[in-house]
């Protein structure tokens, strides 16, 4: 509850502003279905359309970012049931079908209009909290409705689809339907990206040892960056030897232009636009820091088999002056240097953030 969150897009849209200006990067923004800004007429999310982001689509050409999209399968009467696109019951299908249709449509309206390809994410909170009798019939009754919503061919050069998988939620620690095994055989049977988070995996699992081996697969995937403390996994990222791992098995890999990076955490006890820059910042360390490495050298003595100058070097490698090289990168792209940008927020923080009451 830390106070000045957002109560309207325009308010959101402003905090993304603040957050980007001090991002050393050209940043995409992702949006959830519940971000829609609705006209005079009620509608529920199954009746959402492009019309409803219009505004955010327009924001995001004149700053020339690229939108991203996901739609919102929880927090509604009609997923109360701990289903959506798995449940039994027809009506509750159908209507969370064609919520993913219209996720589609508006996904590609923003590939259009800004001429980037929209990746458009489905996840869903289905599960049982205790253990189940059958783990068959949701995941085959989940297949047809995946094969349902992607009945219509919309061109890639607009929209994307992307499938994230969960090892267990509040309230479905026994079994997940839509299972990281699940999508993955799926994304690969149908040609669609596998959505890979972070913090969605058993704690001693490697998100960054899997890269390689659905890469061998798949064209491309969808990494939502998080960091998981125990159970829960939606902490702002830090520069974690998970997150560094992670860049350097993308960049020494070769992998860079065939991973899709989205930051997926939520702390609202900090300043929530202080997360943001916090967790975007410690991602592209990581990726400079992976950048840096002499992937090469470290390669060939793998290769010969001489592990001690492998390990050697790798321990050289935490104690050289990256900082300095960090420093200059934010120089060169005219954002704050070290912690200067904190002054930013708290500016920003006691001259907007602080008058947002409710």
């Amino acid at each position: 509850n830390y106070p000045g969150r957002a109560r309207t897009a325009d308010e959101l849209r402003s905090d993304l502003d603040k957050a980007i200006s001090i991002i050393p990067c050209k940043p995409r923004v992702n949006l959830h279905a519940f971000h829609m800004e609705p006209g005079p007429k009620r509608i529920d999310r199954n009746e959402y359309g492009p019309r409803h982001f219009s505004n955010w689509a327009n924001w995001a050409k004149e700053r020339k970012y690229g939108l991203d999209f996901n739609g919102s399968f929880f927090n509604h009467p009609m997923a109360s049931s701990g289903f959506t696109l798995s449940s039994r019951k027809k009506n509750i299908r159908n209507f969370w079908i064609d919520h993913a249709i219209a996720s589609r449509h508006i996904g590609a309206y923003f590939g259009k209009k800004l001429r980037t390809a929209c990746i458009t994410n489905i996840w869903i909170p289905d599960g049982f909290k205790d253990t189940p009798i059958d783990r068959k019939t949701p995941r085959e009754i989940l297949t047809k409705s995946l094969d349902t919503i992607f009945t219509e061919h919309i061109s890639p050069a607009y929209n994307l689809d992307s499938l994230e998988g969960k090892l267990f939620g509040i309230g479905t620690e026994s079994y997940v339907v839509g299972s990281h095994e699940f999508y993955l055989a799926y994304a690969v049977a149908k040609n669609k990206l596998l959505c890979m988070d972070t913090g969605h995996y058993h704690p001693t699992e490697s998100v960054a040892d899997k890269i390689s081996a659905v890469l061998c697969q798949l064209d491309q995937i969808m990494l939502h960056v998080s960091r998981g403390v125990r159970w829960d996994s939606d902490h702002t990222v830090t520069l974690t030897d998970e997150i560094k791992s992670l860049a350097e098995e993308i960049v020494g890999g070769g992998y860079f232009n065939r991973v899709h990076f989205g930051l997926d955490f939520f702390d609202a006890s900090i300043n929530r636009v202080a997360a943001w820059v916090i967790g975007a910042r410690s991602l592209l360390k990581a990726l400079l820091f992976a950048f840096l490495k002499p992937e090469k050298i470290l390669r060939q003595a793998e290769i010969r088999g001489d592990y001690t100058t492998r390990l050697s070097l790798l321990e050289e490698l935490k104690t050289l002056p990256f900082s300095a090289i960090w420093d200059y990168y934010c120089y060169k792209q005219s954002v704050p240097q070290a912690d200067a940008w904190l002054h930013e927020i708290h500016t920003y923080e006691k001259e907007v953030l602080s008058k947002r009451k409710g």
